[in-house]
Parts: structure tokens; C-alpha cells; sequence
């Protein structure tokens, strides 16, 4: 049985959930020497929330930062990517307190949170895990695109322009709404990304190669840097990869000559992030769009839907769902108690704790409506009766 189907059997409440993904952490850490490890994590699912990487990140990661004590660490990383300034400062953060540090990647970290794992002594990837390519994004004109991309079509239509002896009449509208500024911006944004990745690459991944594996000679700081640049340079190259949500894999790093560790060759360790790995997951089928923590703590950061109220906000002992019948429409309040028994108010129908399965009452179809169960006590901290 997957470990999926397994924690779904289990009917784990929010509570339940935390603890388990709490003693997968604790393995994690046993297994890696007893290192300390963070978490920073967002749901890639909830574009209609800030899961990006952004300024607001700096607190709540320094915060769980300082609640840890060790010389070394692992990160575990989860994010679509964001902006690779804030990720520059992050990585500030880590290594002005930490040696040495590991970067585990469970499932994806895209664009910035690449750059990110660049600045990683070990950089700990599975099967399933993606990293993605590092070209930079920019806004122009309320459109979102690739810096490189952008700065390539241009230099196609400047080729054109050069082979022919004419600029094709189709560009003109196109080059008019470009400014120099705009050129520059795009270039600096690329150059950015190259820069970190090359730096990060050469002082800490690199640290300890001190022989060709070829042919045994010394490796030199200009050896590092070569093989850096090359690295970011191919990561950043969105015509190798066309799209920017492309997942890059271990085999692909292997062609790079950058190595990377595969945990689902330790059996233990595998099992370990795989479990977490899940019940990450499994705490994102909540409101929760990000989560920071340790083996001891954690914060959270929930988005509530236009017109919903906050359960958090609620000082009651029970909360009323209002909830829509997927075959017949017809709307019933369900009525779930907060850490004690209350009686029904109303016409209310009391939440079905058994198996989290809702018969409508109008035309007898069953819901799973579990998902609102974990919801409801993550954001109220208070466990359904």
C-alpha cells in the first residue's frame, strides 16, 4: 500500500497529522547525523495565494531559524520559485549561522528555489523530485515572460535585420513598445540568476572537489568556476528547456557533471522523506498555502476565499458549513463541534465524524467531505467532536 492510501485509511485528524509529519522530520534529521532541519514549503496547487517566494518570507524563516541550535542543517524545499533577491537573503541567513547545509528536494523547487539549492554543500534529490531552469521572469506590459527568451528574439530580428538590409514591417509596433531600460532590466535580471548560481556553485557545492575524475589532477578555483558558469549557463538557457516549468532530473544534472544525491538509494532515508513528503502534502488539502518549521515548530499561512469566514476568527464551539450537494444542488448546514459536544442549532445536521461521509438529505448522495475536517481544525487548532 502507498503511503497515500495509507494515511487516508488512518482518518488522521489536522492534529494527528502534524504530529506524523513532525517524527518524519526527526528521522530525517536522526538519519542525517542528527542535523538540524527547516522547512519552507508552499502548495503549488493555490495560485490564487502568494506561494511565491517574496519579502514576507524573511520573518517567519528567520524566526524558525533562530529556534535551531546545530552546526549543520538540511533544508527540505517545496516552491514554484519567486524572487531571487529574497533568496539571496535567505541564503544569507543560512550561511551566516551553518557550516554546512543540505538541500532536499522531496518533490519540486522551481526557478528562485533552484538558484537556492545551488548554494547547498549536498544537494539531496529522488525520482520524483524536479528542480527547473533558472532564466529569469519579468513583467512587461502586464504580460509575464523569460528575460532570456525576450533578449533572443531580439537579436533574431537584429540578425534578420542585418541578413536582409530591412526590418520586417511586422515589428515595428512590437519594437515601439520597447524602451532601452527594458533591455537593460532584462539583461540584469538574467546576469542575476548566473551570477548567484556561479558564486553559490564554486564556494560551497564545490568545496570539496579537489580532483578531476578523469584524469586526477588538482582541481583550481578557476577549474570551479569554469565548471559554475557552465552549469548556470545551461539552467538558464530556456531554449534547452523551451518552458520555464520544465522539471530538470538527476540524469539531467548527471549530463551537467553536477552531482547530485540520490536519497531513494538509502532505503531508510527514502521512506523517511517520502512519508513527510506526504503528509505535506496532505496538510496543503487544507487553507494552509505555506508552512515554515522545524522538528519542534511551525508557522502557517492560510488564504480564506472571498465571502468565507475565517474559522480561526471563530469563538463559538461549533462552526456551520454550509454545504452544497454535488448531484442535487440542494444546500444543507452541517454542524461540526469544536473539542466538545454542543447540541444542533437550528435545522442543522451534525457532521459525521464516523467516516466523514455526508448524505444529502434531499436526494441521498454521499459526500467525502473530509478535507473540510482537516481544514477546519488547522485553522482553528481545535480537534472536531
Amino acid at each position: 500500500m502507498g503511503h497515500y492510501s495509507e494515511y487516508l485509511d488512518k482518518k488522521l485528524n489536522f492534529d494527528q497529522i502534524s504530529q506524523e509529519r513532525k517524527k518524519q522530520l526527526e528521522t530525517i534529521s536522526r538519519l542525517r547525523g542528527n542535523r538540524d532541519i527547516l522547512v519552507y514549503a508552499s502548495d503549488f496547487s493555490k495560485n490564487d495565494a502568494a506561494i511565491a517566494i517574496d519579502y514576507s518570507d524573511l520573518l517567519p524563516f528567520q524566526d524558525q531559524l533562530d529556534n535551531l541550535r546545530g552546526k549543520e542543517i538540511d533544508i527540505i524545499l517545496e516552491t514554484p520559485g519567486g524572487i531571487a533577491e529574497v533568496v539571496e537573503d535567505m541564503v544569507k541567513l543560512v550561511r551566516g549561522k551553518y557550516e554546512k547545509v543540505g538541500i532536499i528536494i522531496p518533490g519540486w523547487s522551481k526557478s528562485a528555489g533552484t538558484i537556492f539549492a545551488m548554494a547547498g554543500d549536498e544537494i539531496l534529490m529522488g525520482p520524483m523530485s524536479g528542480l527547473g531552469p533558472i532564466d529569469a521572469q519579468v513583467m512587461m506590459n502586464n504580460k509575464r515572460f523569460s528575460a532570456e527568451a525576450f533578449l533572443k528574439g531580439l537579436e533574431k530580428i537584429k540578425e534578420e535585420v542585418l541578413t536582409t538590409g530591412k526590418l520586417n514591417s511586422a515589428y515595428i509596433p512590437i519594437l515601439q513598445n520597447i524602451s532601452p531600460g527594458e533591455i537593460q532590466h532584462c539583461e540584469n535580471a538574467q546576469d542575476f540568476s548566473k551570477i548567484l548560481v556561479t558564486n553559490w556553485l564554486s564556494e560551497y557545492k564545490f568545496k570539496y572537489w579537489d580532483k578531476h575524475s578523469s584524469t586526477g589532477a588538482d582541481v583550481t578555483a578557476e577549474d570551479k568556476k569554469k565548471r559554475a558558469e557552465e552549469i548556470a549557463e545551461q539552467l538558464c538557457n530556456h531554449s534547452d528547456w523551451l518552458t520555464h516549468g520544465r522539471s530538470i532530473k538527476i540524469s539531467d544534472f548527471n549530463k551537467m557533471k553536477l552531482i547530485i544525491e540520490d536519497f531513494s538509494l538509502n532505503t531508510e532515508l527514502n521512506e523517511a522523506i517520502l512519508r513527510y513528503y506526504t503528509l505535506l502534502r496532505m496538510s496543503f488539502e487544507t487553507t494552509i498555502y505555506k508552512i515554515y518549521e522545524t522538528t519542534k515548530s511551525q508557522i502557517y499561512r492560510f488564504s480564506i476565499p472571498p465571502g468565507k469566514d475565517n474559522p480561526r476568527e471563530n469563538k463559538n464551539e461549533i462552526v456551520e458549513i454550509k454545504f452544497e450537494c454535488p448531484k442535487c444542488k440542494n444546500i444543507s448546514t452541517i454542524q461540526a463541534n469544536l473539542e466538545k459536544q454542543s447540541p444542533l442549532k437550528n435545522n442543522n445536521l451534525p457532521y459525521p465524524l464516523n467516516n466523514s461521509i455526508f448524505k444529502c438529505p434531499h436526494c441521498g448522495a454521499e459526500s467525502d467531505i473530509s478535507k473540510i475536517k482537516l481544514e477546519i481544525e488547522a485553522q482553528t487548532g481545535k480537534n472536531l467532536v
